[in-house]
């Protein structure tokens, strides 16, 4: 199988006559899609937090879960505190990531968040390290990347473009989370959140972004001239600083 390897990303399983009804319960995304298709979806906080965000899919008695390996251990134990009497086993699955580009393999699967993103594919053996950059297309498509934008306890996830992502169903029913993020959708206006900008120079992940003395958000991933940001919309209007870059919005 064609394909690049992810190598930072952990492949979970979910087993148990119990397992939709649970994630049903607990993730923004509907986990009744699964049928022949990739799942984007999130953890969230009680209060309406980003903690973890994923691809579910659907395998002869499982569901798989494709998360960062970084917040593979917390997800397992955030998971298992919700289990309580349900009947579900929750494990790594052995198995690795591919992605990649172009026509997709048998197996495959595309990445729903942007067509842009290709396809992935959870296979047994590891696959070959790659040359794509990745990050390019993430920013020119501004889509976060887990533990870089999207920030455990402090991400809001329609800030973050979830909707926008296919990461998030407003129709599914309840989940942890969902009062806030439903009210954050249907009586308020976004005032902040994920954009694409130009930018001229660099500076690190994390630098304050200005509107003249004014705080302005936060820079982030940088390639090819561009860079994602999380600002406010009612100073972005202008010119902009991170450090030593300047920035602009970017309207194409």
């Amino acid at each position: 199988m064609q394909g690049e390897a992810a190598s930072d990303r952990t492949v979970l399983k979910i087993t148990g006559e119990d397992r939709v009804h649970f994630l049903q319960g607990l993730v923004t995304n509907d986990v009744r899609r699964l049928d022949g298709r990739l799942v984007y979806a999130a953890l969230l906080t009680p209060q309406g937090k980003y903690l973890a965000d994923f691809f579910l899919a659907g395998a002869p008695d499982a569901i798989l879960i494709d998360v960062k390996t970084d917040l593979a251990e917390a997800l397992i134990r955030r998971l298992s505190m919700y289990r309580l009497r349900a009947r579900v086993a929750i494990e790594p699955a052995g198995l690795h990531v591919l992605r990649g580009l172009g026509d997709p393999p048998a197996g495959a699967l595309p990445d729903p968040r942007d067509p842009a993103l290709g396809w992935r594919a959870l296979v047994a053996a590891p696959g070959p390290e790659g040359a794509t950059d990745w990050d390019a297309i993430r920013v020119a498509h501004c889509i976060p990347e887990t533990g870089i934008e999207l920030i455990p306890d402090d991400t809001y996830i329609l800030e973050a473009g979830f909707e926008r992502l296919s990461g998030v169903d407003f129709h599914k029913g309840c989940y942890v989370g969902q009062e806030v993020t439903a009210r954050m959708k249907h009586k308020t206006e976004l005032k902040k959140g994920l954009v694409t900008v130009r930018i001229d120079g660099a500076a690190p992940v994390g630098t304050p972004v200005m509107a003249g003395d004014k705080p302005a958000g936060t820079l982030f991933t940088q390639s090819g001239g561009q860079a994602i940001a999380f600002l406010r919309f009612d100073r972005a209007d202008g010119p902009m600083t991170a450090g030593g870059a300047t920035l602009t919005l970017d309207h194409g």
